[in-house]
């Protein structure tokens, strides 16, 4: 079996719609354009946990973050757990990793420092998740770096500094990999950009110089354009960060091209999570105005999803709802393993080949931080519960929910009136209740109750 090189870029904070092929109007993702022109795009895809943190324990383990306590940032990933570079690595794959970890520190709370503090030092072996080669990653990288210059760690834990943007930075961090692959074994290369995320200490996304003007002449999308936020502001950097993604995906398809590898590489272009850019948690229960994410709507859920390479051929669009939770599962079997139940989700192969398998059109997400909350995402509905008396960063789960939100998709696809007091829609809410537990029990082990 020849098996491929499997090639996973992600962003973090990135929305679907800031790119072409999601119906982006400006210049922002030609080579991403190309590269769904070749492969699948799935049009509807959603994070199953709209945190940094946990998402990337998702990504690493294929399990969901209550399962490994990761529900939250500041939670390491656990020891014990098997991971895909774990799984990767007994299959014979080369694996290597660069950018943004977010998984080896510990902290009880943002107001204090961290109990277990890698957020600017080097990341031990132990704490990288399997990962046992090529390392140039920075737990938190948005503390060693700004929007150009600053530090990640090489897998000897030595500093390596850089200078200029750091999109292209850690571009190059990856083509140094690329450099010295010698091409013994398939390699599973990790490129793990903090882009579009806003800069912590600042307060602002930090596109290239020159990104507001370049992109002057943006169109909010619908959403932002009905709920403010701080996007008039911050899009046009957010879509020069964007930009600068694309340009380096592109430097990365051509080298991968030089070198003998593209037709044998499967390339991923995922995102952790969306932005609503301070709209959704402003002005209700427990998370305060700034927000970006920690929601059920889709600003923070849906985001870009595109498999390109062996096995995902043929420019094809996939309208299901799919969410990245199968990704683990998904890489591996691209590396010929089936690891059935071990991993939660599907192979999303098979949905791209059209075999549905009678499979449920939704997708469910945790949410974590702002409030402790559960939700479904149908074809026509999102409905989400939340638990009124649980802090969202000290429990990550409940056993009582409430009703937080429902939104009527057909008539309300930007999710702009809140219908979840709405007595029309009384026996709705029943069966996307049912439907919501049913996920919960399937997911955590136990069925709560919805009040």
């Amino acid at each position: 079996m020849n098996r491929p090189n499997i090639l996973f870029y992600f962003s973090d904070q990135q929305r679907a719609d800031t790119l072409g092929c999601y119906g982006q109007k400006l210049d922002i993702s030609p080579n991403l354009d190309r590269l769904a022109a070749e492969g699948v795009l799935f049009e509807n895809a959603f994070t199953a946990q709209p945190v940094c943190g946990p998402c990337r324990a998702l990504f690493q383990t294929g399990r969901y973050p209550t399962e490994i306590n990761c529900y939250r940032n500041g939670q390491s990933l656990p020891a014990n757990v098997k991971t895909v570079a774990d799984y990767m690595d007994e299959a014979g794959y080369d694996n290597a990793y660069v950018g943004k970890w977010h998984l080896a520190s510990d902290r009880d709370s943002y107001s204090l420092p961290p109990r277990t503090d890698y957020e600017t030092a080097p990341i031990p072996p132990e704490r990288r998740g399997g990962y046992r080669g090529f390392w140039r990653a920075a737990d938190v990288l948005e503390a060693t770096s700004h929007g150009y210059d600053g530090y990640v760690f090489d897998e000897e834990m030595q500093k390596r500094e850089f200078r200029g943007y750091r999109v292209d930075c850690i571009t190059d961090f990856a083509m140094e990999y690329l450099d010295q692959y010698k091409g013994e074994k398939p390699f599973f290369l990790t490129i793990s950009h903090i882009e579009p995320h806003h800069q912590n200490d600042r307060g602002r996304y930090e596109g290239p110089d020159g990104s507001k003007e370049r992109f002057a002449d943006y169109e909010l999308p619908e959403d932002l354009k009905a709920l403010g936020g701080d996007a008039a502001e911050m899009y046009p950097d957010y879509l020069g960060c964007c930009k600068s993604l694309d340009s380096s995906l592109g430097r990365l398809i051509e080298k991968l091209k030089e070198m003998g590898l593209y037709d044998n590489t499967v390339i991923i272009y995922a995102s952790d999570h969306g932005c609503h850019f301070k709209t959704r948690n402003k002005d209700e229960h427990l998370m305060g105005a700034d927000d970006y994410k920690r929601s059920c709507h889709d600003s923070s859920l849906k985001v870009p999803l595109v498999i390109s390479g062996p096995g995902f051929r043929g420019g094809k669009r996939v309208k299901d709802l799919v969410s990245t939770a199968s990704l683990p599962k998904t890489f591996l079997a691209m590396a010929g393993m089936d690891i059935g139940n071990l991993m939660i989700g599907e192979n999303l192969k098979d949905l791209a080949d059209g075999k549905k398998h009678q499979r449920e059109n939704r997708v469910f997400a945790q949410i974590s931080e702002s409030r402790t909350g559960r939700c479904i995402r149908t074809e026509d509905y999102l409905y989400s519960v939340y638990a009124p008396d649980s802090d969202g960063w000290q429990e990550g789960s409940s056993d009582y929910y409430e009703e937080d939100f429902l939104y009527d998709l057909k008539k309300d696809p930007y999710q702009l009136k809140n219908l979840v007091r709405d007595p029309e829609y009384k026996e709705k809410k029943k069966e996307l209740s049912k439907q919501l537990l049913d996920e919960i029990e399937k997911a955590e082990g136990v069925r709560p109750a919805i009040g």
